[in-house]
């Protein structure tokens, strides 16, 4: 299907490729790519926060007005970067089932987001229309082609899950930081939280949570969850029970 490219947006018409290339340039090996790969090395040297147009243009050994050219925003630069760096979805087999299929969905996003923190610093703007965002949501939705479940909530079901990678992923990549930040561990770091915890909390004022710390669940020689895994299980278990309400109905 050939794309109308006044029909779509324009912050959209250069990740789809809808634009026209500029004719003549200040710098001719200046490229689109070019300009979003270096963006992306400047996101992932100093954070997104260093993303500026001309910090981006230094980068691509170009001027400033060269990149305009190209892009006609930071946030359509954003825009492009994310949808470059996350690149394709994993390969899923259906066959497989869909738990396990969103299973693999699931840790190949949270890879993504681990490998580069800077991507959930830039602001949603709206939802997945970019090549890779929708062949990522595609892939997702493969998996479940058997499920009968229908389609709205096939989309929802991925939303779900996309949304829980997000946060968990930013928690956890958070956390990292905190603790390298003084030079420690995560296990220390979770050891030094349940001794804190032992100085605050008395079992009178929060019974609950007394009980847990009287579990030992912050002790060193406590195995700890993985709190991703709890969570992506216990998302997956909500959806089987929801194939077979479908199928039963």
């Amino acid at each position: 299907m050939e794309l109308d490219g006044d029909a779509v947006p324009a912050n959209l018409a250069a990740a789809w490729g809808l634009r026209e290339r500029p004719g003549r340039g200040p710098k001719p090996g200046l490229t689109l790519d070019g300009i979003v790969q270096a963006g992306i090395r400047v996101a992932a040297a100093d954070g997104i926060g260093a993303v500026s147009m001309s910090r981006v243009a230094a980068e691509a050994g170009a001027s400033t007005m060269a990149l305009y050219r190209y892009v006609r925003a930071k946030d359509e630069l954003l825009e492009l970067m994310v949808d470059t760096a996350i690149g394709d979805p994993p390969r899923l087999d259906p066959a497989q089932g869909w738990r396990a299929g969103l299973t693999a969905w699931a840790w190949a996003c949270r890879a993504v987001y681990v490998s580069q923190p800077w991507m959930m610093r830039v602001p949603i703007s709206g939802p997945p229309a970019t090549p890779h965002q929708l062949a990522w949501l595609d892939a997702g939705l493969s998996v479940m082609a058997g499920t009968g479940i229908p389609e709205e909530e096939k989309l929802s079901t991925i939303l779900l899950l996309s949304g829980y990678v997000r946060s968990e992923a930013t928690v956890a990549v958070d956390m990292l930081a905190a603790v390298q930040a003084v030079d420690s561990s995560l296990d220390e770091a979770i050891t030094a939280y349940g001794r804190l915890l032992k100085l605050l909390v008395d079992p009178a004022r929060f019974p609950s949570l007394g009980r847990v710390i009287a579990a030992g669940v912050f002790d060193p020689d406590t195995d700890q969850y993985d709190e991703f895994v709890f969570g992506l299980d216990r998302i997956l278990d909500g959806i089987g029970l929801l194939v077979e309400q479908r199928a039963g109905g």
